[in-house]
């Protein structure tokens, strides 16, 4: 959400900078995310000035250019050279001096600099409206008709807006601040300031009917509706200061009538709708639900079929607007529109919100309805839109409101002490402060006995409904920052803490990772329906039921997916070399059960280190996602007791699985070539799936020593030629299982396939490393344990031993 510093003075006078604006906004809760610098013109004019023609002659080299004299107040005229045909000695001309970067309506921005052109010195420009941005034309050079100094800036001439917009990231639970009001009664809880009412002095109603007659149908659906009617008005372009204001905050102006609707939407939080009242059928608005598959042609062109939970407004014959969410092609406003019916209502966020997930329409309005809007704003809204519609299009206000519900919505109530406070905040606050800070919030103290306050919450603040919220309120405007932790933290009562903490499992990971120059990530858990059917386990899968879109229709089962979409991202941006990991949840479905499960992921891409003259650079490989592995475990201390080769997997093309008395700690290996086309990966990545659950479950905080050995070790090589399908942990399992004594080590230190060997065999160069702890090994000791292990490996592997 995009708020001007600008604007929201209209409601509170601010003199603190925008930075500082920003840094208290983001302490209380409403994040700014960036801050922008805004200019009605980009470039804000800066180094141009008005400057007068002083005398205007053929360019002697070139028939379409004019060499000209400019005087712009300086100590000598500027010598210009200008290809415009309206040039003229006399004008008052706009310049752009030596230095000056413009931006062109169209195009790149350029530098002006002193040249020459066809041999003619030129020291800056006469400009266009084209040039500076400041429309389209390109007829010829500005000329403006009055008497203006030379010198002037024109920046203060055309009275060029600079702004700095805030890009808030606005919480759900924020609806009221969706609005330059909203965040200006924020700021003035936070400086103690007066906010300033909303200007209606201008609205004067008429005394006559409207002509329309309004029917609410769905009372639930629309618990308010009001309007009113505007004659007489002329649909054109909006004034330049509406423009600017909406130009700032990223909207396009349409014209009059519309922008007017967006400017008071996004000031006071309302939503409005203007219908051409000649469209209005029967002179009758009907709110209520029409039957299931009834076509509506929407503002966007688009034919849809209504849901009989769809709430809209209606004429006497036909649906003119999705109700809070979007307008109908025929009824609203166009150029040759004369007369209006203006709407402002309140609607239910439950109706807003499933209309606008089943069409798949996400609008300015349906964002703050289906969050939950004032309900006592739309007649303050609709009289400030109207007043405004009236002075920008020259109409007038025909008719007196219509409003559906003339009571005030009452306030949500909610009890607490003064004490209760305090205790959940962790600070005494002096209960003068704590009321202050109450009635800074709009929240009325409605009763008080004692220590008990009983609070009326204003119906705008949607989110303040138990004590806790109204805690949290009292706390973000006193400043987190302003609670300090205690020397000795106590609590009031005794809790198990488990040996094992998952928060310090996770940083001895973190911390061995990120050792490796490995960057975390974190991902959406929500992903698209067609990885369940890669995975194959539609039947499992969580599907959510009101879904924003096809590519968040479901919880992800695996972290692979979403790992692989950031690779994407990453790689389509040049980052090629990734090494990546992730902590997360998976969800499944067993029976009428929801199951959550913790897993880590871990991804490899790419080469093993960036380019350099001293070192080739070399591929990731298998190996290198096995070291990673190795360590993670080796720093928890988990032993791993079996192996195992994955088959038949979607995710992994070839990979292990390393367990843990039957249970799978960690798969890891290549990802298929499958799963890298779904997320559009082009290059090999490796992936390890943890179990964070079994990590836990197993890690040991204890350290293992062990005396260092008196007696030497001794290392034997043997070379093996077996079925290429025999793996090295088969090889080293038989082994250690044959002697369990001596043998303490077995390493691969070669594989070879090819030449020279049998079709599906392989050969492998093993070392074996003995050692005895209460002796020197003998010569005959170390002979007769590597033929028993020989005569092992030829009876069990049907083994060749090459000598």
């Amino acid at each position: 959400m995009r708020i001007s510093y600008n604007w929201l003075k209209d409601y509170i006078d601010l003199t603190e900078s925008p930075d500082e604006i920003a840094r208290l906004l983001t302490h209380s809760g409403l994040e700014v995310e960036k801050v922008e610098k805004y200019e009605s013109i980009k470039g804000g004019l800066e180094n141009v000035v008005i400057g007068k023609v002083l005398t205007c002659e053929q360019h002697p080299n070139a028939d379409r250019l004019r060499k000209t004299t400019v005087d712009i107040g300086g100590e000598t005229p500027l010598n210009i050279v200008c290809g415009a045909p309206n040039v003229a000695a006399g004008q008052t001309v706009v310049v752009a001096t030596i230095g000056a970067i413009l931006y062109p309506t169209e195009g790149e921005s350029f530098t002006i600099q002193k040249s020459k052109i066809r041999g003619e010195v030129s020291e800056g420009m006469l400009c266009a409206e084209d040039e500076l941005g400041m429309g389209k034309s390109h007829d010829g050079i500005i000329v403006i008709e009055k008497e203006i100094k030379p010198g002037t800036s024109a920046k203060e001439y055309f009275n060029i807006e600079v702004d700095s917009i805030f890009e808030i990231g606005l919480t759900p639970n924020r609806a009221d601040a969706a609005s330059h009001l909203g965040v200006a009664r924020d700021l003035r809880a936070l400086l103690n300031r007066n906010l300033k009412k909303v200007d209606l002095k201008n609205f004067q109603p008429g005394f006559k009917a409207s002509g329309i007659t309004v029917k609410v149908e769905n009372t639930k659906g629309c618990p308010r509706y009001t309007g009113l009617s505007i004659t007489n008005v002329k649909i054109a372009e909006s004034p330049e200061w509406l423009k600017t204001r909406l130009r700032s905050i990223g909207l396009n102006p349409i014209n009059n009538v519309v922008d007017c609707t967006n400017y008071v939407m996004h000031s006071l939080g309302q939503p409005l709708h203007a219908f051409d009242q000649d469209e209005i059928k029967g002179g009758t608005i009907i709110v209520k639900n029409l039957p299931a598959n009834t076509e509506f042609i929407t503002l966007d062109g688009v034919k849809r079929k209504l849901l009989d939970t769809d709430l809209m407004i209606c004429n006497s014959s036909e649906p003119m607007c999705l109700a809070g969410v979007f307008g109908g092609l025929d009824s609203g406003v166009k150029n040759n529109t004369r007369h209006i019916f203006l709407e402002a209502a309140y609607f239910s966020p439950e109706t807003v919100r499933t209309s606008s997930m089943k069409h798949g329409l996400k609008t300015d309005s349906s964002f703050r309805f289906e969050r939950g809007t004032d309900p006592n704003m739309p007649k303050v809204a609709l009289r400030k839109a109207a007043a405004l519609i009236a002075e920008v299009a020259g109409g007038e206000i025909s008719s007196d409101i219509i409003d559906t519900h003339t009571e005030t919505f009452p306030p949500f109530r909610i009890e607490t002490t003064h004490q209760r406070i305090c205790k959940l905040i962790g600070k005494e606050i002096p209960a003068d402060r704590v009321l202050e800070i109450i009635a800074l919030l709009d929240i009325k103290l409605a009763f008080r006995n004692g220590d008990l306050l009983v609070l009326d919450i204003p119906p705008f603040r949607v989110d303040v409904q138990r004590e806790a919220d109204l805690v949290e309120e009292v706390l973000r405007i006193y400043g987190y920052d302003n609670i300090e932790l205690s020397d000795h933290l106590s609590s009031e009562f005794l809790s198990e803490f488990p040996a094992k903490d998952s928060d310090h499992i996770h940083h001895l990971i973190d911390q061995t990772l990120i050792g490796k120059g490995f960057q975390e990530i974190l991902t959406n858990s929500l992903t698209k329906a067609s990885y369940n059917e890669l995975l194959s386990n539609q039947a499992d899968a969580v599907p959510i039921l009101n879904k924003l879109s096809e590519e968040l229709a479901f919880m992800r089962s695996s972290l692979a997916f979403t790992g692989l979409e950031t690779i994407a991202y990453n790689i389509n941006r040049r980052q090629k070399n990734l090494k990546l990991f992730e902590w997360g949840k998976v969800y499944f479905k067993r029976g009428t059960k929801y199951i959550e499960n913790n897993k880590l992921s871990v991804f490899i891409t790419g080469n093993q280190h960036a380019e350099s003259w001293n070192i080739p650079s070399k591929a990731v490989d298998f190996f290198d996602m096995k070291n990673t592995v190795v360590q993670v475990l080796e720093k928890l201390n988990i032993p791993v007791t079996q192996v195992q080769e994955i088959t038949s997997n979607p995710v992994f093309s070839k990979g292990v699985i390393y367990k843990n008395g039957g249970k799978e700690l960690v798969k890891f290996g290549y990802v298929s070539a499958v799963a890298l086309k779904a997320t559009d990966v082009k290059q090999e990545v490796l992936f390890a799936d943890f179990d964070a659950d079994l990590l836990l479950e197993f890690y040991s905080n204890k350290s293992k020593y062990k005396e260092i050995p008196k007696f030497p070790e001794v290392r034997r090589d043997l070379s093996l030629v077996l079925d290429a399908s025999v793996t090295f942990e088969q090889i080293k399992e038989l082994a250690l299982k044959t002697e369990r004594k001596l043998l303490t080590d077995i390493n691969v230190f070669d594989v070879y396939e090819g030449k020279h060997i049998e079709a599906g065999k392989k050969s492998y160069s093993l070392s074996f490393t003995l050692l005895d702890k209460e002796q020197t090994l003998t010569d005959q000791t170390i002979e007769s344990t590597m033929n028993k292990l020989m005569q092992t490996f030829e009876k069990e592997l049907n083994t060749t031993i090459r000598k």
